[in-house]
């Protein structure tokens, strides 16, 4: 009964979310950036409407190829991208959320340009602590959406990658703490890939029976040094979009 008077409470918004109910989609698309949003609806989806724009974190929901598909940002970080995923999927009704982002390759084989599919997320955040599960969680993303992503990545041919990502607190570049090489440790076990959100997003899926997929353009690399300007990591993601959408 609590739990019923908590739901409706949320019923004509959220704190961080103005979205009325059956204002968003059962898939919704989620970029860190809130102008990634913005663009992704503005160029891909038609007969939009914006649903929120609490804290400047925008939210949209419109048509792709006949079918309804919403996209908002979820900020940086794990606390954000937990706040936001949590909301939508507790009080929205909303089934899969795929993060649609930036990633650092950690390895050769992941170039700047290429997608990156996150099977598994490794992190350094404290996220799951609050599950009490007294071990190390590795929460993965939903099969049937990782399953379906790669196809059509592949049927494209689009260059890809898929396996375990590490998930940080930090921005990897920026090597806080003084340890310029600790990202070298988490690509000797196989992660190629490094955000800041992906860790949170699968552990708030896992806990309430919900789907999630994080994929990631590589937009910089620490191996080679190439990195994307900031208007490429916001416009020039075309393929990471294409894919996206055509799990609505």
């Amino acid at each position: 009964m609590d739990e019923d008077r908590h739901l409706d409470s949320y019923r004509q918004g959220t704190p961080h979310n103005a979205a009325k109910e059956g204002e968003i989609a059962p898939l919704v698309l989620m970029p860190g950036d809130p102008l990634r949003a913005k663009y992704v609806a503005e160029n891909y989806l038609e007969r939009v409407r914006q649903f929120t724009s609490v804290r400047n974190i925008l939210g949209y929901t419109g048509e792709y190829k006949g079918r309804k598909v919403s996209v908002m940002a979820s900020g940086m970080g794990c606390p954000s991208m937990g706040i936001y995923s949590y909301e939508l999927f507790a009080f929205y009704d909303v089934e899969a959320i795929v993060r649609i982002g930036t990633c650092g390759g950690l390895t050769a084989e992941l170039e700047v340009g290429d997608l990156a599919f996150a099977m598994t997320s490794s992190s350094d955040s404290n996220y799951a602590e609050q599950y009490g599960l007294h071990g190390s969680l590795s929460p993965c993303a939903d099969f049937g959406l990782l399953e379906r992503a790669v196809a059509i990545a592949r049927a494209r041919g689009y260059r890809h990658w898929v396996g375990n990502t590490y998930c940080s607190d930090t921005f990897s570049l920026y090597n806080a703490g003084g340890d310029e090489e600790g990202w070298k440790r988490w690509a000797r076990m196989g992660c190629a890939a490094t955000d800041m959100e992906s860790f949170a997003l699968y552990c708030n899926a896992a806990y309430l029976g919900k789907k999630a997929l994080a994929m990631f353009t590589c937009s910089d690399s620490n191996v080679t040094h190439v990195e994307m300007s900031s208007a490429e990591r916001q416009n020039a993601l075309g393929h990471m979009f294409d894919v996206a959408l055509e799990l609505a």
